[in-house]
């Protein structure tokens, strides 16, 4: 299963990554909402995990092009 995390702290990131990692999960990050909704349209995941406050587009404007 494909999870993809968007979140523009680096620490978060790397924790979930790890984490999800070791529990067999493909992992793809990206830090801010632009780059998650390219790598969304590029490769779209199975599972998203969003921050909703980001510094370029916030959270709640990513989730609505999502849908």
């Amino acid at each position: 299963m494909k999870v993809l995390i968007i979140d523009d702290e680096r620490a978060i990131l790397e924790t979930l990554e790890m984490f999800l990692g070791e529990k067999g999960y493909e992992v793809h990050t990206e830090e801010g909402g632009r780059k998650g909704l390219e790598a969304l349209r590029s490769d779209p995941p199975d599972v998203v995990i969003l921050d909703i406050r980001l510094p370029d587009i916030d959270g709640l404007e990513v989730l609505r092009r999502i849908r």
